[in-house]
């Protein structure tokens, strides 16, 4: 047989019945999943220090293990000091298996590094069933060597689900593992 990550075996034998009976579905087609996770990084003060985009896309890619690629400018904004097509940004697209990998190094081991942590906020959701969640240090993945990082810098984390509403995608992503502020059972 071949290989697959924890979460996703957890997610076929486990959150797709328990889904399906809380939200009354008929076939587990309807049952909301996963479908990709999107990084981005933001560099803005790359306008000044070029090194630092590329400083940006070794970290991304040794969190993700996926090859990052920088975002470029869309247009000049002259008090910003920036140019059309100036990289400003890393982003990386997970997919699958590499998907659920990422995931699970974020629930059991990036989030409970956060100093204070009590949970995500539940104000990231889109209204189309996407949760967007913002981490103020990439030092929290042990991935990376806190000695070799040139800035701390912050980054956004978009779960793009397949679920029609936020009630659907809120269930989904805590059933992952992922804990909400005020959630009182501990998974």
């Amino acid at each position: 047989m071949a290989y697959a990550p924890r979460l996703k075996s957890k997610y076929r034998e486990e959150i797709i019945p328990e889904l399906k009976k809380k939200f009354n579905y008929r076939s587990p087609m309807e049952v909301p999943a996963l479908l990709k996770i999107c990084v981005n990084q933001g560099v803005g003060i790359a306008v000044t220090d070029k090194k630092l985009i590329d400083g940006a896309v070794v970290e991304m890619t040794t969190i993700t293990g996926q090859k990052a690629v920088p975002t470029k400018s869309k247009k000049d904004i002259s008090n910003f000091k920036l140019r059309k097509n100036m990289p400003i940004g890393v982003r990386v697209t997970l997919r699958d298996n590499r998907m659920y990998e990422f995931l699970d190094r974020l629930i059991s081991v990036a989030l409970p590094r956060i100093r204070d942590f009590r949970g995500v906020n539940v104000k990231g959701f889109d209204g189309r069933g996407n949760y967007t969640l913002g981490i103020t240090e990439q030092i929290i993945f042990p991935e990376i060597d806190i000695d070799k990082v040139n800035k701390i810098m912050g980054m956004d984390i978009t779960f793009v689900t397949s679920a029609k509403n936020d009630e659907e995608a809120r269930e989904l992503i805590k059933q992952f593992g992922i804990p909400f502020k005020g959630q009182t059972e501990v998974q």
